[in-house]
């Protein structure tokens, strides 16, 4: 498996994203869905990953800097065909790694309530994400749950 930085230009990147959103919006009502655009991705605060086996891509995630000691995790996703091989696990990993070098006090996160999240937030409970309330922008909401990490 190979993490690269990714510029968001190919198509299956497109295709992920897509995937993506179409779920957030399929699982929560519009104003809860957090899930970021390919335009709003591209902004300087934020580095995108990508996760490749080959030509087969098999996950993404994104690094927000929220402010020089705080980053938010974005854009987590492997595609639903390839879940449960490691892909969000290595993702996630190459993350909190970056978000640790850049000297980060603070990691975290937002994702959905819904049983859906469940696997996600077990994921993110393995790494020591703990729940915390709304940071940054956000504000409480029955449909979101919030985690953090020290670094």
């Amino acid at each position: 498996m190979k993490i690269q930085i990714d510029d968001l230009s190919r198509a299956e990147i497109h295709a992920l994203l897509n995937e993506h959103l179409q779920s957030m919006y399929e699982l929560s009502p519009p104003e809860s869905v957090h899930a970021l655009d390919l335009e709003k991705l591209r902004k300087p605060e934020i580095t995108f990953w990508s996760a490749w086996n080959g030509s087969l891509l098999l996950g993404c995630g994104a690094l927000k800097e929220l402010d020089p000691k705080h980053g938010e995790v974005k854009s987590m996703r492997t595609p639903n065909a390839l879940r449960r091989q490691g892909a969000g696990r290595a993702i996630l990993a190459h993350i909190i790694e970056v978000a640790r070098s850049r000297a980060y006090r603070r990691l975290s996160l937002e994702t959905g309530s819904m049983e859906a999240f469940k696997p996600a937030q077990k994921l993110y409970e393995s790494f020591g994400f703990t729940y915390c309330g709304p940071f940054g922008e956000y504000v409480e909401d029955p449909n979101s749950v919030f985690m953090t990490m020290r670094l």
